[in-house]
């Protein structure tokens, strides 16, 4: 669905990516992993063309968007949650809800069914939905950010940081929730520093050193492989993920 070849990416004169290369499959999930400046969330905008490719070429369903605009890109069916979340604080959340499907969605007679598809994802959003966007804790307006990549119908997510900084009965929730568009055949790339989270969303990652690609493989496989763990990720990374419980899905 994604492929991503010789790629380059910076910001100005900066170079951050280099010639990084790889490929996400349809109906699967890929975490990008690395150490904090490693370039995992440059090659998410490059991706979503928020930082056009230097060089080497983007391709999302065999079409090659390196050069489209960013409004183009998401229009394709690519949806994108940025770090931070960049809600419209003073916008409901079924408004903020409202303007990716008006913009991507043809078929207007839709919106309802995409929006029980959210609150059965996120129940919580049923009893926000006219409250503004601003005013929800940082669990819930993570909750609204990923379901705005959603309603739009689009076939795939990119998350960047979608659990930074959030309780677990939260993260539990997103873990389930990305779990459940998994098995709906959503295809699913995301940058996550929680190694353990990532592990327990994705079926195969990549890791980011100094802006190449240093590591790939199927999750399982990397679990096992401690001193790659150690070495590209932190000291005490490949314990964690060996000792840590597994995460409690939500019912």
């Amino acid at each position: 669905m994604l492929t991503l070849e010789r790629v380059s990416a910076g910001y100005g004169d900066t170079r951050v990516l280099n010639n990084v290369s790889f490929e996400v499959r349809r109906g699967e999930a890929v975490a990008l992993l690395g150490r904090n400046g490693m370039g995992k969330t440059t090659t998410l905008r490059a991706i979503m063309g928020l930082n056009r490719a230097q060089s080497g070429h983007i391709f999302f369903k065999g079409q090659d968007i390196s050069r489209l605009p960013p409004f183009a890109i998401a229009r394709l069916g690519i949806g994108y949650a940025p770090e931070g979340r960049q809600l419209f604080a003073p916008l409901s959340v079924v408004q903020n809800l409202q303007i990716p499907f008006v913009n991507k969605q043809g078929n207007r007679s839709q919106w309802h069914a995409r929006l029980e598809r959210i609150y059965g994802l996120f129940p919580v959003l049923r009893e926000r939905g006219h409250q503004a966007a601003g005013s929800l804790s940082g669990g819930e307006q993570q909750m609204v950010a990923i379901a705005r990549t959603l309603i739009g119908g689009d076939d795939l997510i990119v998350l960047d940081e979608p659990t930074e900084g959030l309780a677990p009965t939260v993260v539990a929730t997103i873990v389930g929730a990305l779990e459940k568009l998994k098995a709906e055949g959503v295809t699913v790339l995301l940058v996550e520093q929680n190694t353990h989270t990532a592990f327990a969303i994705a079926d195969r990652a990549y890791i980011l050193e100094k802006g190449q690609i240093a590591a790939e493989g199927t999750t399982a496989a990397l679990r096992q492989d401690g001193e790659l763990l150690q070495r590209l990720l932190g000291v005490g990374v490949a314990d964690d993920l060996l000792l840590a419980a597994p995460v409690q899905r939500s019912s």
